[in-house]
């Protein structure tokens, strides 16, 4: 039976996650989410062998998926999220899309994925690598060491330094460690750009990830000179196999193609946006385009996104790109490569049974029995303070290399204390993300949240004391899929531009956090000893680097 009136259309968000898909069904007149759906990868993440081929063993730091993998999961979602929501298909007038950054995908020319090809099937640089891959440490170390060296203008706007995460270092990654890959490959994507590909058959490149990502930056990219210089034999890569237009955020790749209008049981023909990057979708989800709204995408990871008038050059960010969230402001991304991820990791492998006997009992989760647990504590009373990066510093250090650290412990610490002490750690690299923006010339004017993590109220609470700030809340859990149905109603020709259709679909929830200031001044105090751990081992210092360099010779045998 259908639901809607007549006057009503509807566009299809498709958020692809570390992890799964998910699709959700949106009105377009005022955003609300009808129904969505999720299906998750049937490869895990392969960063210790690889899970098809002949198994082959992975090196350190490496994260690969199979690309396969996510088309399959999105033929099986769409149709999945229609029946859910019960509406009328021919109704829908766009699909949009956003995936996790600085995912990478190497094809043919057609668009088939390398790692399909027999020959390629063994070979790890061949397979989707993850954004959380960071197997091009020492490539993305030797491009910030020659563009500081020729004075590349570019560099500023990734804070100084480069990510292992991006996609140049990925590829160079791939020249030098699989050179016949690499000349069989004619296309390097970000996942976002293939995926629209898959879905319209036009390849064009998304404005957003090729600032953030591909280092597109004022009409052009890095110089031949300079790649050739790195690499002899690689200065003609973005010709050779990044040559492809770029169109703006919002914009219409091109229209849905039969097969997959079939597939999904929707029109051909109907929009398709042009990709984006997961957690900027979701500062249109939550209303934050404009300069001094932050948005926090908080999960696995967290991602900072912050619009802004004017250009500023800010230490650490991730990138800035004019347009990034949309056209007529520059938008800074910084981030945390580790949060929800540390949290998991904690809950894994540091915490008794007798702990998730007790979940059971309660009929609740494991998180919550620490959280609660964690709660009943005075700020302080654990006594410890630990570091945020068991995955490596994305900001403001961006350096892979730097590892987790807690101190405070004694024979009398407990599972909650170290639980709290993980959650806080998270919440003290925003507050510093938060002030260095600010240090540099960047205003912060209020804080929007989005991500799964908004489902612990405990933490948010903390984030708020932390950092000294009222948060306020993203309406969905699902941000990412609304905020891609938002940049498809554009597409599809129902708002003029991003900020309008922002205006009538996004939006925030009536749940907000303010800080308590008798919580917050304790913070301040561990908060203190946090930048003194900072500092101390995250600039000059070589402890975590000598650790890992005999961690990585140990499994390797090199």
């Amino acid at each position: 039976m259908i639901k809607e009136d007549l006057d009503i259309t509807y566009t299809i968000g498709l958020d692809f996650g570390t992890l799964s898909v998910r699709a959700a069904v949106v009105r377009t007149s005022d955003g609300e989410v009808l129904a969505d759906a999720v299906s998750e990868y049937a490869t895990p993440i392969m960063d210790r062998t690889l899970a098809v081929g002949g198994g082959a063993p992975l090196p350190p730091d490496f994260a690969l998926q199979v690309p396969a993998d996510y088309i399959a999961a999105m033929r099986e979602v769409v149709p999945a999220a229609i029946l859910a929501s019960g509406i009328d298909p021919s109704r829908v007038v766009g699909i949009g899309l956003d995936c996790t950054s600085a995912t990478v995908v190497v094809t043919d020319a057609e668009g088939k994925p390398m790692c399909e090809y027999p020959e390629f099937v063994d070979e790890p640089q061949a397979y989707l690598k993850l954004w959380k891959h960071h197997g091009a440490q020492e490539q993305s170390e030797r491009i910030v060491a020659l563009a500081k060296e020729r004075g590349e203008e570019w560099l500023s706007r990734y804070g100084g330094v480069l990510s292992a995460e991006m996609l140049l270092p990925k590829t160079l990654e791939m020249f030098e460690k699989a050179p016949a890959l690499y000349r069989a490959t004619a296309e390097v994507l970000d996942i976002v750009d293939w995926l629209t590909w898959e879905l319209s058959g036009t390849l064009v490149y998304a404005a957003g990830d090729s600032g953030y990502k591909r280092m597109h930056q004022d009409g052009k990219y890095p110089d031949p000179e300079f790649l050739e210089a790195l690499a002899p034999g690689f200065g003609d890569v973005f010709a050779q196999k990044m040559s492809h237009p770029i169109v703006p955020l919002g914009s219409k790749v091109a229209g849905l193609t039969e097969e997959y209008a079939q597939a999904f049981g929707l029109p051909a023909g109907i929009a398709v946006a042009a990709g984006n990057i997961d957690a900027h979708v979701q500062c249109v989800s939550v209303g934050a385009v404009l300069p001094g709204q932050l948005t926090g995408i908080l999960g696995t990871s967290t991602c900072w996104i912050l619009p802004s008038a004017t250009l500023e050059e800010v230490p650490g960010v991730f990138g800035v790109v004019d347009g990034g969230v949309c056209e007529g402001y520059w938008a800074y991304e910084a981030g945390q490569s580790a949060v929800g991820d540390i949290f998991a990791w904690f809950i894994d492998h540091c915490v008794p049974q007798s702990y998730f006997d007790e979940a059971e009992r309660q009929g609740v989760s494991i998180h919550r029995v620490l959280g609660n647990k964690a709660a009943e504590q005075k700020v302080g009373a654990h006594g410890l303070v630990a570091l945020d990066w068991w995955n490596g510093n994305r900001s403001i250090l961006v350096d892979s290399n730097l590892t987790g650290l807690m101190i405070g412990q004694t024979l009398r610490t407990s599972t909650e204390d170290m639980y709290r002490a993980h959650l806080e750690s998270t919440a003290f690299g925003a507050r510093m993300i938060i002030e260095n923006f600010e240090e540099h010339g960047v205003p912060v004017n209020e804080v929007r949240v989005a991500g799964g993590l908004l489902k612990d109220a405990f933490l948010m609470q903390m984030y708020a004391d932390v950092t000294r700030r009222p948060l306020k809340t993203a309406r969905t859990l699902q941000a990412g899929a609304h905020g891609s149905a938002i940049f498809a109603s554009v597409a599809a020709g129902l708002y003029e531009d991003v900020p309008t259709a922002a205006e009538a679909m996004g939006g925030v929830s009536e749940t907000a956090y303010e800080p308590n200031e008798e919580a917050a001044a304790v913070y301040d105090e561990l908060y203190a000893v946090y930048r003194d751990l900072y500092d101390s081992f995250g600039r000059g210092d070589n402890r975590m680097y000598s650790l890992k360099r005999l961690r990585d010779r140990a499994l390797t045998g090199e």
